[in-house]
């Protein structure tokens, strides 16, 4: 409950620094805001992906239950944040680009990727109350693990792209003053510990569940 409290008034503390504290970016102007949220987003459904890769791996190699709920779990996170990433990149590009989509390589790998995980829930709907259905979704998560570096870091840059590549360079430098890195900051620990927040409410969730089928069975 704690943790809860603590989430919620670092994600309003969060909010008020984007919307009202940092100024807007000189030649983006108020648009430069939705990169505060956007940025977060995005990392959160990556490491949400890579923590469900990670957990199918070792329910491969330990078949323990609590790391196939970890999957299941971080998977569902990640999913969600990557339809808020697909929102706030789409808002972004009506204002930049003049549509809300325009089949960029970030929009389109996003896409694939979306694709992949929902082929996931599909799988899980057939196959979890087969024995070896955990086995399968896993193995599945792992694939989607392997594939998923390509579709975020590699595709979207063997084609030109829409995307401002450079809130990041060409150099590497973070076109950002030290205000708006200061709040693009907060922003991702704030919601990297949101996700941490919720997965773990989400594996109390599983367990329960898991607790009350072992005990009718």
């Amino acid at each position: 409950m704690v943790l809860i409290i603590i989430d919620a008034l670092l994600m309003l503390a969060t909010l008020y620094l984007i919307y009202i504290w940092v100024p807007p970016a000189a030649i983006l102007g108020e648009t430069s805001r939705i990169v505060y949220l956007h940025v977060p987003l995005a990392w959160v459904s990556t490491l949400a992906f890579i923590v469900a890769g990670l957990a199918s791996i070792q329910y491969i190699r330990k078949n323990a239950i609590e790391y196939i709920h970890c999957a299941r779990s971080s998977v569902h996170i990640g999913f969600f944040f990557s339809i808020l990433t697909v929102i706030t990149g789409s808002l972004w590009a009506k204002v930049m680009w003049g549509s809300y989509w325009n089949w960029d390589p970030r929009e389109t790998s996003i896409t694939l990727l979306l694709l992949i995980y929902i082929a996931y829930f599909s799988l899980h709907q057939i196959v979890h109350t087969n024995p070896k259905g955990a086995m399968l979704e896993s193995v599945y998560l792992v694939i989607a693990f392997v594939a998923s570096p390509f579709l975020i870091f590699v595709v979207p840059r063997l084609y030109p792209s829409l995307h401002p590549e450079p809130v990041i360079n060409t150099q590497g430098a973070i076109l950002l003053d030290t205000e708006m890195r200061l709040v693009l900051i907060i922003s991702v620990v704030t919601f990297t510990l949101f996700y941490a927040t919720v997965l773990k409410l989400l594996l109390k969730v599983y367990k329960l569940e898991y607790v009350c089928t072992e005990d009718v069975s």
